[in-house]
Order: C-alpha cells, then structure tokens, then sequence
C-alpha cells in the first residue's frame, strides 16, 4: 500500500463506482470522508477499510444530498474535524426512468436536478475555493456517456450528467493557471444498483451493464485523475460511441438511446441469436466512430499544416 497524508471527501461511497473508489483511494493509502445517505453502511465500509490499510483517519458523514442545505452542512462538518480535503469525488447520483410528459414523478427529477447538479455545485464551490487557495487539489466529477448525447426515457438525467460535463471542462480551463486540475469520468452503463433505485431494470441497457464491472469504471477514473486529464470514457464500446457522437446526427442518437432504454419485446427475449435493432444501432455507431477516426488520421497525413 502507498502511504500519503492527504484526504479523498467521496460522495455516493456507500455502494457502486463511489464504493470502489473509495477501496482504489484507500489503498493508496489516503484518508477518506465518506458521505451517503445509509450511515450503518458507510460505518460498516469505514471499520473494513481503516483495518485493511492501517488507514488514520475515516470520517463518515450520513447526509442527504437531495436536501438543499445538506452540501453546505457536509462542508461545515469537515471543517469541525479539522480536515483539509485534497480530493472532492462528487460520485453521488441517481435517474428517474420513464416518459417525461406523462410517466415519471416530478418531486423526484426536482431531487434528482437537486443531487446531480446543485449540491455537485454546491460542493465543488466550497472545496474548490480552498484547492485553489492553497493551489493544490485534484476534483472527479462523475459524468456519464450520456453527457454527450440525448437520452430518451431518463431525459432529466441525461440532462443532468451533460451539465457535469460542462461544467467540468469550464472550470478545469478557469484553473489551468493553478495546480488543481479537475477531471470527469464519462462510464456507460454500469453493473451497480442504479438501475433498480431508477426504475428502469429490464432495460436493454440494464442488460448491457451486467458486464460492465464499477471496479474498472472506478480504476479508469482513479488513474485519470492522477494524471490529470480532463475525461475519460470508460469502456471499448462506450469510447466508440463516444467518437460516433462527433459525426452523427443528433436524432439518430436519440434513436439509438432510445432503443437501448427500451425494453425487449418478446420476440427478442425468444430468438436471443438475432441481432436486435438497439444492436444494430450499437454496430452502426462503433463503423461511424472508426471511419471517422480513420478520416482524422488521414486528414492529417494528407493536409498537413
């Protein structure tokens, strides 16, 4: 185990990709200061990781961060331990599965909107102003694949993540003066219980996330970070939708989210050896992100400037 004197604050630790980063930082021998909203688990996860890394120190914070003053009250808690937090995660995170108009709850898209984006917000504004203060500090801001295109049946979600995305690119070029860098992990879909929590198991794309191990999501994100990049899409397949993105049109990425959203009929639960549309649309999106890596290449060699 590496040794170090610094402090990761991870939000969402009490399971999935926040959860495995706090194993990752952990066991490069950082304190940490785990906040989620399950504080018998964040204790239990605390007790295994301090006696498995000699770690010194493991706050627990239970805080909801679906309510307004809970970022705030999670910054004033870390400064009554005395604690200088030199990593911000904002892991925590959640989705509202369904047709906006007239199928998911709007008290919890406001919750959602209030977790993702506000209290992210809320956080990287307090912990920020010291990193730059004393110009040292690294954030990971929690994106998705969904931040770069539109997402059908979780549009408040995928909306959300975009914001992330954003936000993370502005502020990293507003500290490129400072040495606090600021990176965002883009995962796909992700073996976790986010499906469940969202409503939306079932889903193609809860099916395509049951190979999608949050360890690796989670490694992918730690290295990043200490780096220093600015992203990092996690996953062959997501990277080449990721590059597909830059050629393709807007509504033909609409329709492969959509499909992959939907859930199966039961003809394609009964012939499992014929290629589903969501498939297709996958394959099609991995040729166009190829040709158009292929064209840049090219471009390139041919018309150097």
């Amino acid at each position: 185990m590496k040794t170090t004197q610094q402090t990761a604050l991870i939000t969402g630790a009490s399971n999935g990709i926040g959860y495995e980063l706090a194993k990752i930082f952990a066991k490069n021998g950082y304190n940490l200061v785990l906040v989620a909203r399950n504080t018998d688990r964040l204790n239990e996860i605390a007790t295994d990781l301090r006696n498995q890394y000699n770690l010194e120190h493991v706050v627990v914070i239970g805080k909801d961060l679906t309510q307004p003053n809970a970022a705030q009250e999670v910054y004033n808690e870390v400064q009554g331990f005395g604690v200088d937090v030199n990593v911000l995660v904002n892991d925590a995170g959640m989705g509202e599965y369904g047709v906006f108009a007239t199928e998911t709850d709007l008290d919890k898209e406001l919750a959602i909107i209030q977790l993702n984006v506000v209290s992210l917000v809320h956080l990287t504004k307090l912990f920020l102003k010291d990193m730059v203060l004393s110009n040292e500090g690294k954030i990971l801001n929690l994106a998705s694949i969904v931040s770069i295109m539109p997402n059908p049946y979780m549009a408040v979600y995928g909306a959300t993540k975009a914001f992330v995305l954003s936000f993370t690119e502005a502020l990293r070029n507003e500290c490129k003066e400072t040495n606090v860098t600021i990176t965002a992990l883009l995962p796909g879909a992700t073996n976790t219980d986010f499906f469940h929590k969202a409503g939306a198991e079932g889903t193609r794309a809860h099916k395509q996330a049951q190979s999608a191990d949050p360890a690796k999501v989670a490694q992918d994100g730690f290295d990043a970070l200490m780096k220093g990049k600015d992203k990092v899409v996690s996953g062959l397949m997501n990277k080449s939708q990721a590059a597909a993105s830059n050629v393709l049109p807007d509504t033909f990425l609409s329709q492969l989210m959509r499909k992959l959203m939907e859930r199966p009929s039961e003809d394609e639960h009964a012939e499992n050896h014929v290629p589903s549309t969501a498939s297709t649309l996958v394959s099609l999106a991995v040729i166009a992100g190829a040709i158009f890596w292929g064209y840049k290449k090219y471009s390139k060699r041919a018309l150097p400037i």
